[in-house]
């Protein structure tokens, strides 16, 4: 099925069953979620509707092991982005969900370009993904769309400094093919644009490339570097006309929410967001500013499914996107009051502040 094929009626029928089901999974098999449960004495044959089933705060995967798997069942265990003396969430997966998260992000991008694997580059320095003993959120990005290249070239040096002549060997290695980017949206414009722009240098990308990126946004807002400013000024320096932002975090790897042509986040067939008054948790109506709950069908090692973020937004419509993706589509503001911060994007650029 193409990931934004489901409308409005197919996804509430879907969702609900499964979710249910998901839920009472996770209440077999993770003790400390059969408590929290038991202390909102939740009856799951009475829930009628997505929108009043249990979620958890994001925050508790910081204090809390919460898996519904066995320890040998394990195959892998992500920490979301912090910055110093922050916890961070544990993320413990099996090889289940892993692959879940590999066939959902193949999924969703797929509607950016043909499914095939392009020439790849990456962001980043090479050293955030070669200690395979920590497997943080950063990694977990680099590594998840790397498995849409066939060659993968990291831009920046250890010190993340641009290597220039690495990238335009690169370039010129593939001239008339089309070149993923990936990097998260601060290191993007402070490594790479910034730096292009220091020594006057433009890059020429093929025609067809696309630049993916994530990570939030808090520290480039405060610089007064809105969306529309970060394309248009890639575009100058690059000749990248398609730049994708997206929405993610490590507790729902894989069921990310990316943007479309028009500039909107979409949910996909596997995903869903519903927002959330701070008041009392009731949900707003489109277009009203709230709490953001993400929803995933794919968390079966832990109970992620239905999660409350620290993030803000609101719903800008559902099923009549002029893009065409059926789904909700939204738009995130930014962090909530006296949140942490978070996202592999703003704890890095907090060393900038």
């Amino acid at each position: 099925m193409k990931p934004f094929a489901l409308n409005k009626e197919q996804k509430q029928e879907l969702f609900l069953a499964y979710l249910k089901d998901l839920s009472k999974f996770h209440l077999e098999h993770c003790e400390a979620y059969r408590k929290i449960l038991e202390g909102i004495a939740c009856d799951f044959d009475k829930v009628n509707s997505v929108e009043d089933l249990p979620f958890l705060p994001v925050s508790l995967f910081k204090k809390l092991s919460l898996k519904s798997i066995a320890d040998n069942e394990v195959f892998k265990k992500i920490t979301s982005s912090g910055t110093s003396g922050q916890q961070v969430s544990q993320i413990f997966l099996d090889r289940k969900d892993v692959l879940n998260q590999q066939k959902a992000l193949v999924n969703i991008v797929s509607s950016l370009f043909e499914k095939k694997r392009l020439p790849m580059l990456v962001i980043d320095s090479e050293s955030v993904v070669k200690d395979r003993l920590k497997f943080s959120a950063r990694t977990a990005g680099i590594q998840g769309f790397s498995i849409f290249a066939r060659e993968r070239v990291f831009a920046l040096d250890d010190k993340m400094q641009l290597q220039v002549e690495k990238v335009q060997d690169f370039l010129n290695k593939h001239q008339g093919e089309s070149i993923l980017v990936f990097g998260f949206t601060f290191m993007v414009w402070q490594h790479f644009y910034q730096a292009l722009k220091k020594l006057d240098l433009k890059l020429d990308f093929p025609q067809g490339s696309v630049l993916i990126h994530g990570g939030g946004w808090k520290k480039l807002q405060q610089e007064a570097v809105s969306p529309k400013v970060f394309k248009e000024s890639l575009k100058e320096r690059t000749n990248l006309s398609l730049v994708v932002d997206y929405y993610g975090m490590a507790e729902q790897t894989g069921s990310i929410f990316i943007e479309c042509e028009c500039g909107h986040l979409h949910c996909s067939n596997l995903s869903q967001v519903i927002i959330r008054n701070p008041q009392d948790f009731s949900p707003c109506k489109i277009g009203e500013k709230g709490l953001i709950e993400v929803i995933s069908l794919l968390p079966h090692a832990y109970p992620g499914h239905l999660l409350l973020t620290e993030d803000e937004g609101y719903i800008l419509g559902e099923d009549d996107c002029p893009c065409g993706r059926q789904g909700r589509y939204f738009k995130v503001v930014g962090r909530a009051t006296n949140a942490e911060i978070r996202g592999c994007s703003d704890t890095y650029a907090k060393n900038f502040i």
